[in-house]
């Protein structure tokens, strides 16, 4: 049975699913360190390469770290890359693509012809560019993703200016005075935000997996912070003889995005007005 407000539909078991996954990365990452036994960058002398225990959930690593702490600090780096990368990109993407659809013209051309050449570029390739003129950092890497993730937001942006500018609303507020700042801030973005909000849940899985990929290979964050892509590529080298080192930020990269896609679709069939 629908909800009674316009657009809004009956929650799907991906919105459920997604939502309780999220919810888990978002109380990790605030209160997680706060209760894990150890800091996530203490050694404990004597006990390199345990196995899961009581004591350590996930074992130790080749230091004698708690793996259990570094994995649940790692979910504080994961929510920070997806919500500022996100951000980052829905602020370089969204007022272009507003300007774009309003005006049309050579605006939008000039402006559509550039988010052509940006998109020229494969996306990992040209993080991998900003970060290595930057130096790896995991602020780099969050900038970097964020850049390369904004031609996304433009584009829907622009597509669904276009047809709102010839909403009755726009042309209401075109009749009383209204200037063009105030029509597209006021008017026109509140009526946007269900499909960007759409886009950036999405957009952040896809974020948070590219900067696990950065980190792999060293360009990410650097040690000691616990980015679960940097603890899968310590990890690496102890398959055979310690593979909790790998296992657990693996589960948990899997389940951060499959859970920031499943939340997204969700949201796109519960916001969806044709639901």
């Amino acid at each position: 049975m629908k909800n009674d407000r316009i657009g809004i539909g009956v929650a799907t078991p991906n919105l459920w699913i997604g939502g309780v996954i999220v919810a888990m990365l978002i109380i990790a990452a605030l209160i997680g360190p706060r209760v894990t036994p150890f800091a996530y960058d203490k050694v404990l002398a004597g006990q390199k390469l345990e196995a899961p225990s009581v004591l350590h959930p996930f074992g130790t690593d080749s230091l004698g770290r708690d793996m259990f702490s570094r994995v649940v600090y790692g979910a504080r780096i994961a929510l920070g890359i997806a919500a500022f990368g996100a951000g980052i990109a829905a602020c370089l993407g969204i007022l272009p693509g507003l300007v774009a659809g309003y005006r049309g013209g050579w605006v939008d051309q000039a402006l559509s012809r550039l988010m052509d050449v940006w998109l020229a570029f494969p996306g990992t390739l040209l993080a991998l560019v900003i970060v290595s003129r930057l130096g790896p950092s995991l602020q780099n890497t969050t900038l970097a993703l964020g850049i390369v993730a904004a031609p996304s937001f433009y584009r829907l942006t622009r597509a669904a200016t276009l047809s709102a500018r010839r909403a009755l609303y726009v042309q209401a507020a075109l009749s009383v005075g209204a200037g063009e700042d105030r029509i597209l801030l006021r008017h026109i973005l509140p009526n946007l935000a269900s499909p960007l909000i759409v886009m950036a849940t999405m957009r952040s899985g896809t974020l948070l997996l590219a900067a696990g990929g950065l980190s792999f290979i060293g360009l990410g964050a650097q040690p000691p912070l616990p980015e679960w892509g940097s603890l899968l590529a310590a990890g690496r080298n102890y398959l055979d003889t310690a593979p909790w080192l790998a296992i657990y930020p693996g589960l948990c990269i899997t389940l951060a995005v499959a859970g920031l896609n499943l939340l997204g679709d969700g949201l796109r069939d519960w916001m969806d007005p044709r639901g």
